[in-house]
């Protein structure tokens, strides 16, 4: 439907790489839903550009230009800018319904019966099963909701400091009312729980639809070696899962990275895609010591489908 779309936001060059990679992410997956990306004042015209060409509409957002009732808001709760600027997604009201993603999402199989669903339906938060994560949510967008949301920053705050506190203190009974409110975890595959929980990944992780890439590592924060098709860095300081990893730069450097060169032309930009220096081979005895400290490269000559290889060679 033309008035149902998916929604997210990049306040800064780093998320919107995020948000081009959710964008394209959706089209890989044929969503019929439009594409909309709210930006802050902070992101490049370079970035603005490629996300023009991703999304339907690409609209600046900046909460001390966005009306009398925003404004005030944040003259009294400055410390919730960036909460304020995510609300402002309620007053996309040329739609009828939405579904938020945040830009460290990642989609891997279409996803429109989201829309089947009513506002506010989310998926539980894997720290704290009682609230709902943010990350991605069904509603209504409505200037009457809005107004009250900011109403309620104002005179509320958040639990969080962020807008998962806010968005969980104003739709209070998401918990108890409604089960049909209560997305599978699917929806939102917070990255964090593949280890905490590595039972049931390994049980219904293949199912997954919505990978969130939680925590202060996200996959723009890595390098991608052009050389060996393999992500560089410390994947333990990550909670993201490494095939999921490679999912988000395999689509960002075949599909993204062409437009940003497009757009930044003789521009220098930092896409993270480079060929890594040779490297002698590490001999038998350094790799054991990096398996006993667990320090395996998961990523690289450790990962599973080299290890796969290696036993199907010592089998035949």
């Amino acid at each position: 439907m033309a008035d149902q779309a998916f929604v997210t936001l990049a306040t800064n060059d780093s998320y919107a790489k995020g948000a081009m990679v959710l964008g394209q992410s959706l089209r890989n997956h044929k969503t019929s839903k439009k594409l909309v990306a709210m930006i802050g004042p902070h992101v490049s015209d370079p970035c603005r550009a490629v996300l023009r060409r991703i999304y339907d509409e690409v609209r600046l957002v900046d909460v001390l230009d966005s009306g009398d009732t925003a404004h005030l808001a944040m003259l009294k709760r400055p410390d919730l800018g960036v909460t304020f600027t995510k609300l402002h997604c309620w007053s996309l009201t040329h739609y009828s319904k939405c579904v938020f993603m945040d830009a460290d999402t990642l989609v891997v199989s279409n996803v429109d019966e989201l829309f089947d669903r009513e506002e506010l339906s989310a998926a539980p938060d894997p720290g704290w099963p009682d609230c709902f994560n943010s990350g991605v949510f069904v509603f209504r967008p409505s200037k009457e909701t809005h107004g009250k949301l900011l109403q309620y920053c104002t005179e509320h705050g958040s639990f969080d400091g962020g807008d998962q506190g806010v968005l969980n203190g104003f739709f209070n009974d998401w918990a108890t009312k409604d089960i049909s409110k209560h997305l599978p975890f699917i929806y939102n595959l917070g990255s964090i729980a593949m280890y905490t929980y590595a039972p049931a990944f390994k049980q219904f992780g293949s199912n997954a639809k919505v990978v969130h890439f939680l925590g202060a590592m996200k996959p723009w924060s890595y390098t991608y070696d052009t050389q060996t098709n393999t992500v560089r860095g410390d994947v333990h300081a990550s909670s993201a899962h490494p095939s999921f990893l490679l999912n988000w730069w395999n689509t960002f450097k075949q599909q993204v990275l062409p437009m940003m060169q497009q757009e930044y032309g003789d521009k220098p930009f930092h896409s993270g895609c480079e060929a890594a220096p040779a490297q002698p081979p590490m001999s038998s005895m350094e790799r054991k010591q990096k398996w006993e400290q667990g320090q395996a490269d998961y990523l690289g000559v450790d990962s599973f489908d080299n290890i796969q290889k290696k036993l199907d060679a010592f089998l035949k």
